[in-house]
């Protein structure tokens, strides 16, 4: 009896575990890559470090999932992250948790994850054929035949996976590909935009302030709906950790995070505020009492001399003029109205959001093909015949911490074994 003919497309994170698993559940494997090479993003995801998974258990990681949480859950059951470090522990790169349950190569190099893998895939007989870009899916009688790639050639197959990624780092081959795909045959496709984004700020003080980085700071997103008159409209969302200013605005960890439901109501016409809290650890009246103490302890100090115990260099000419205080004044004459308006800006630093930088440099893609048209036990698509999706060309995104990467594994995974198994 001949194999079973299965073609996987994009030769990611998500397509070479599919392409793994379909060859070593016995399926003649063809995978098809764009690029010169396979895992061109992800050899620099993480800044090249490629944090894997998060140490999370599934029922805490499904939290961090704005978008397909409920859907990936059994796959992220089917290959854990315990199951994923087992994986490449295996496969001679061990692995180690650090800061917030991340889990990285021990070697820390992206280098070595793709190694792994593409060694693995190429062990299991998978066939890789690079530069091969699809421009179509064909079909007969409602179910997937074969594959054309951009020179006119025809493959032919019984199954076809396409993990083709997002529209995040085209330069890397993620270029929205799947999502013409999917469109072709009839998907859904959900807006693609951009998510864990950096945002850009009004005013100078984002550059003014470039390449300082906060840490142990709070973050608030205060959002006023398109038509509220006045205010800051209500918070909808924080988030505490590390941020970073840039020439154009904000990024870092938190504001990544916080980006998500910023963009999507920049989308729908809101007006977005950023409130930033710099000391979290400290309520007003504690933070009245530490001022008073610095007041007291060098009472002839320039305020802008005083400030220098609260905060960064480069942030105290900014704070000095939003709260009108004269930077040669003598401490002990700083009056209560002006304590309080350091006190009330120390807690409540403001930057109001203008837009997002360009889904190019999302570090995800929000949105993509609908997980409602795709079965979640097999990454089949309930609409075409032996066709699946993998990976972030599916409406599934995560917060930052190796959720994203661990989802394209496992819907990999799944998807390679079912579509082997038909």
């Amino acid at each position: 009896m001949p194999k079973r003919q299965v073609i996987i497309i994009g030769g990611g994170p998500a397509g070479l575990m599919a392409a793994g698993q379909s060859a070593g559940t016995g399926a003649e494997t063809l995978l098809l890559e764009k690029m010169d090479r396979a895992g061109v993003k992800l050899r620099i995801t993480g800044h090249g470090r490629c944090n894997l998974t998060n140490a999370d258990s599934v029922r805490e990681a499904i939290k961090y999932f704005p978008s397909g949480g409920h859907f990936v859950r059994p796959a992220l059951y089917s290959l854990s992250n315990e199951a994923l470090r087992t994986f490449f522990a295996e496969r001679g790169v061990p692995t180690e948790v650090q800061r917030g349950g991340r889990v990285f190569p021990v070697s820390e190099d992206a280098r070595d994850v793709v190694a792994a893998l593409t060694r693995w895939v190429d062990e299991q007989g998978v066939t890789l054929r690079v530069q091969s870009a699809v421009t179509g899916l064909v079909l007969e009688a409602g179910r997937v035949t074969g594959v054309r790639v951009a020179d006119g050639r025809v493959y032919g197959a019984d199954a076809v996976v396409v993990a083709t990624g997002g529209a995040s780092y085209p330069a890397t081959g993620s270029s929205g590909d799947g999502y013409r795909l999917a469109k072709s045959v009839g998907h859904t496709i959900v807006p693609v935009r951009p998510a864990l984004v950096p945002l850009e700020t009004a005013g100078d003080a984002a550059r003014r302030l470039e390449g300082l980085s906060l840490r142990n700071v709070n973050v608030s997103v205060w959002i006023a709906r398109a038509g509220e008159r006045s205010g800051s409209g209500s918070k909808e969302a924080d988030a505490f950790g590390e941020m970073l200013f840039t020439g154009f605005g904000v990024s870092g960890p938190i504001i990544l995070t916080l980006s998500r439901q910023v963009v999507d109501a920049l989308r729908m016409g809101s007006r977005v505020t950023l409130s930033i809290d710099l000391k979290p650890a400290l309520d007003h009246p504690t933070l009245d009492a530490r001022i008073l103490r610095d007041i007291d302890a060098s009472p002839k100090r320039h305020a802008r001399n005083m400030l220098a115990e609260l905060l960064p260099s480069s942030l105290i000419p900014v704070c000095l003029e939003q709260t009108r205080l004269a930077p040669h004044q003598p401490a002990h004459r700083i009056t209560a109205e002006e304590r309080q308006r350091l006190r009330i800006w120390l807690k409540d630093f403001r930057l109001r959001v203008t837009d997002h930088r360009p889904l190019q440099d999302a570090i995800v893609t929000a949105g993509g093909v609908d997980t409602a048209e795709v079965d979640p036990h097999t990454m089949a698509s309930r609409l075409v015949e032996g066709l699946h999706f993998a990976g972030e060309v599916l409406d599934v995104d995560a917060e930052t911490g190796g959720y994203n990467l661990q989802a394209a594994f496992s819907t990999g995974w799944v998807a390679g074994r079912s579509a082997a198994r038909g």
